[in-house]
């Protein structure tokens, strides 16, 4: 499922509010923080994840290790913060508009 700039407008919006709910250490993405990353898709939807300190190219690494790991798709990175989607198919928590 691609996100049309409509839907990525109205998830930045949903954001603001949002805490971090995951937070990188220095060992980065691993296995076991793309399976908890996982489970906080399925229950919430929209995840924000604090980056591990690091320049660019290996904040962007980890950014891909947690979007291959879990099919969500960045809404939004600002930073060492990163926010990410995916629709859990089953029961659905945010109406999105088309």
């Amino acid at each position: 499922m691609s996100l049309t700039p409509t839907q990525r407008r109205y998830l930045r919006t949903l954001t603001h509010d949002l805490r971090p709910v995951i937070l990188l250490g220095a060992k980065g993405a691993s296995e076991a923080v793309v399976k908890e990353l996982g489970h906080a898709l399925d229950q919430h939807e929209l995840v924000k994840i604090r980056l591990s300190g690091g320049d660019k190219e290996e904040r962007q690494a980890q950014i891909d290790v947690l979007i291959d790991g879990t099919g969500a798709e960045s809404v939004q990175q600002i930073g060492h913060v990163v926010v990410l989607f995916r629709r859990n198919n089953d029961d659905p928590k945010l109406a999105l508009p088309r």
